[in-house]
């Protein structure tokens, strides 16, 4: 099963010439989403545990939000 990425997050318009259309969409949630938690965080990574554990947290964020932006 495909997971929806919401395509290229910044499209070349090259249509794959090189054959990369840069990060998905849901890697650009997911990056804002874990930049801003960690800005938010009174003592920024050090108060984050696991990396995996927000690695999940923020990924769920943005498939939240690609979900959001679907309807």
């Amino acid at each position: 099963m495909n997971k929806n990425n919401g395509g290229p997050a910044f499209p070349s318009g090259m249509d794959g010439e090189m054959g990369q259309d840069g990060m998905s969409l849901r890697d650009w949630f997911a990056g804002q989403a874990m930049t801003g938690y960690i800005a938010w965080s009174p003592n920024g990574v050090e108060d984050q545990g696991d990396p995996r554990d927000l690695a999940k947290f923020v990924y769920s964020v943005a498939d939240a939000m690609l979900e959001a932006r679907g309807k």
